[in-house]
């Protein structure tokens, strides 16, 4: 019987090439196989969902490189351990440091390491599943290169899951089977090998692991995949385009297919998006409500998670719509992209004397220019028909005086 930690010690990549998927980053041409290549490394952070291959990227980098690196985890190493890894560094001349979930490591040790990554002494490789850009400090952001890694596709995974079958003696496995593993295991290639080793050892002696098998194990249904793994993203838009149009039946339906499912995080961030994309200020107080709404689902977990989700999509649906916000924002950040820009006008800048202060005037408001001198006229924001913008368009014609 292989254990679990034997199979995944065989299957570890020992170079860039044995890594499953990422092929935005890896292979012919691209950026790290290239360093490698190269022979030159610079510090960097993989960020993705767990069993997407950071920790193998980071270890089969380190073994190519055959350069002197320490493994260190934000949340378990102290302060003493990183002034080791320094110490070190200064004797060897330079040091490559793979930290664990690093999203988590604070200021202290932080403003331990900038110097030493600024100087190039410590090369740093980080690890973590929380987008950076929100996450990681700005410092250490902005000495670092950012790379997302990519949930592996099903194809990514099946080609892994055979790989991993040429370690286990005598097994008997049809793609059907292995094409489940892959499809319940949405992207994580841990969770693909483990369920494939317990399969495996779950098997009667000619060690053959069907479809029924693998099922018996792991019930979860795949209410939210097709043949050509698209269902999981068409039922997300079918769940939002619902919600926009209004329909509460369909919103609930498409919502209970994706919390059978357990896809939690998919939920969450497609209501944060409708909340501001499709009902936006028709019903301004739904961010709110959706916010608390998940932070109660997190609270519970399910099965309860399903009550507060279901009442707050429930309102979703009710509620009236407009996309008047986003498309503004949307028509600026298009006239951003395109070079149109200008000069922040003189009046508005900092330390301006000529500069007219709005709270010294009557309701707060008085007539001057805010949009740099090639934009002025530009209307971005329109409104649309419903009580909230009508009534804020209202006391907005007011505290100008017009009427």
């Amino acid at each position: 019987m292989i254990k679990l930690e034997l199979l995944s010690n065989l299957l570890r990549p020992k170079c860039l090439n044995d890594i499953i998927g990422q092929d935005h980053l890896i292979g012919t041409g691209k950026i790290l196989s290239n360093m490698v290549k190269n022979g030159k490394i610079f510090s960097f952070i993989l960020y993705g969902k767990p069993g997407t291959g950071k920790t193998s990227i980071a270890n089969a980098i380190v073994t190519e490189l055959h350069r002197p690196h320490r493994f260190l985890n934000a949340t378990i190493n102290n302060k003493k351990d990183f002034d080791i890894v320094i110490e070190e560094a200064k004797m060897e001349g330079e040091m490559i440091l793979i930290i664990d979930e690093i999203h988590r490591m604070n200021k202290d040790k932080q403003d331990l390491l900038l110097p030493y990554i600024e100087s190039g002494l410590i090369i740093l490789i980080g690890l973590t599943t929380s987008n950076p850009y929100h996450t990681i400090n700005p410092a250490i952001r902005s000495r670092v290169q950012i790379f997302e890694v990519h949930e592996l596709t099903k194809s990514d995974l099946i080609r892994g899951l055979k790989k991993a079958c040429t370690h286990l003696e005598n097994i008997q496995i049809d793609e059907e089977s292995l094409a489940h593993i892959a499809l319940v295991s949405s992207g994580d290639f841990r969770s693909a090998i483990n369920l494939l080793e317990v399969c495996y050892n779950s098997s009667n002696e000619d060690k053959k692991v069907d479809l029924s098998l693998v099922k018996s194990i792991n019930s979860k249904p795949v209410f939210f995949h097709d043949k050509n793994e698209d269902g999981h993203y068409d039922v997300l838009s079918a769940f939002q385009k619902s919600i926009r149009g209004s329909d509460v039946d369909a919103s609930l339906h498409y919502l209970a297919r994706l919390l059978e499912a357990g896809d939690l995080d998919s939920i969450y961030r497609r209501m944060s998006v409708i909340a501001y994309e499709d009902i936006g200020l028709a019903n301004p107080s739904i961010g709110p409500k959706v916010m608390a709404a998940i932070h109660a689902a997190e609270l519970v977990g399910l099965p309860e998670a399903v009550i507060p989700l279901g009442t707050v999509i429930t309102e979703m649906a009710l509620s009236p719509k407009s996309n008047s916000a986003y498309i503004a924002i949307q028509t600026a950040l298009s006239d951003i992209r395109r070079g149109s820009t200008g000069n922040v006008p003189n009046h508005i800048k900092t330390n301006s004397t000529t500069y007219k202060y709005p709270h010294d005037y009557k309701n707060d408001w008085v007539l001057q220019e805010y949009m740099p001198k090639e934009l002025q006229g530009k209307k971005y924001y329109q409104a649309k028909n419903n009580k909230y913008e009508a009534n804020i368009n209202k006391l907005y014609m007011e505290m100008k005086g017009e009427k």
